[in-house]
């Protein structure tokens, strides 16, 4: 039985033939139906002045997520020839494939434009600790250029306390930490909008809003049109279906904060598991490799079972 690493590697070899060290296509095309998996693993050659959060800003991921997939390397010098793996590879979020989709465990946003076959994607900042992004459903109310700030009264307050009192109103311009766009929620307090400062991209770093790089949300506003529905999830854990196989992809849960143990997060992923369409005794499920990608939580899609025939299945236990 093969180990997740000899997986991972294997996948990882194959998909950097095939996407020959390119970026990240915003634009990937949808699956045939039935399957769940967009994009390619990528590799690239680190040059000695790269830092994760260049690599990660030139190929349209988060900062977490080049940490998870590239365990051991320093984010801040990897080296000159080292090779990082982009995780330019993903399995769509579970339900409606349309409007936008938030997963707040994996800090990435899709947007499936009505009719087409397409989905974009791009990473997010999210609400750190104590300024929590909500769960649930909403849509874009407004769409504004250049936008000022207000801060609201809490948050100024918290600047103040900390000796770094904020204006009343911040106009646009490079200081303002909306960037230079911002789209309007149905949901009271809450923005998707540009930023001042990348670094926070792809990690837990906001008020609740939802950052994204600059030319990143100006992509984005220039497609969504007001009224496009927006689905807030949080899900660390994805299954996925690609040429019949199926695939896990873990993420860090949010609720790490709280340490959970290695069983709870078996129970989730077990849970998550019978939640899908598919019988969970059709499949042989490799629970070896289910183990270790729990525990290696790097984003990364690997494949866990192969449909079975109905009269040779194996129980989950």
């Amino acid at each position: 039985m093969l180990s997740r690493a000899s997986v991972v590697a294997r996948c990882v070899s194959l998909s950097a033939l095939l996407a020959s060290g390119s970026a990240l296509a915003l634009e990937l095309p949808l699956p045939p139906e039935g399957e769940d998996i967009v994009g390619q693993v990528q590799v690239v050659t680190a040059k000695y002045e790269d830092t994760f959060a260049d690599l990660g800003e030139a190929n349209d991921l988060g900062y977490l997520e080049m940490v998870a997939a590239n365990p051991g390397v320093d984010p801040w010098l990897p080296g000159e020839g080292t090779e990082i793996i982009l995780p330019t590879r993903f399995i769509l979020p579970p339900g409606p494939r349309e409007g936008i989709v938030i997963n707040l465990a994996e800090y990435r946003l899709y947007y499936f434009p009505e009719g087409q076959s397409v989905v974009h994607t791009f990473p997010l900042g999210i609400g750190r600790e104590g300024w929590g992004s909500p769960i649930g459903q909403t849509r874009v109310t407004a769409k504004t250029p250049n936008p000022a700030w207000y801060p609201p009264q809490s948050i100024r307050e918290e600047h103040a306390a900390e000796g770094d009192p904020l204006p009343r109103v911040v106009p646009p311009g490079p200081d303002n930490p909306l960037g230079p766009y911002k789209m309007g929620l149905a949901l009271p307090g809450y923005l998707i909008h540009g930023s001042n400062k990348n670094f926070g991209i792809g990690t837990r770093v906001s008020h609740g809003c939802f950052r994204m790089l600059n030319h990143n949300i100006l992509a984005l506003a220039d497609m969504v049109p007001v009224g496009t529905k927006v689905r807030i999830i949080d899900e660390p854990y994805k299954f996925g279906v690609s040429g019949g196989r199926v695939y896990l992809e873990a993420h860090a849960p949010l609720e790490s904060d709280q340490e959970l143990s290695l069983m709870d997060k078996h129970a989730t992923v077990i849970n998550t598991l019978l939640k899908r369409d598919e019988d969970p005794t059709t499949l042989h499920l490799d629970w070896e490799m289910i183990r270790d990608i729990i525990a290696a939580e790097d984003g990364l899609p690997v494949q866990i079972a192969e449909p079975q025939p109905a009269l040779a299945t194996s129980s989950i236990h």
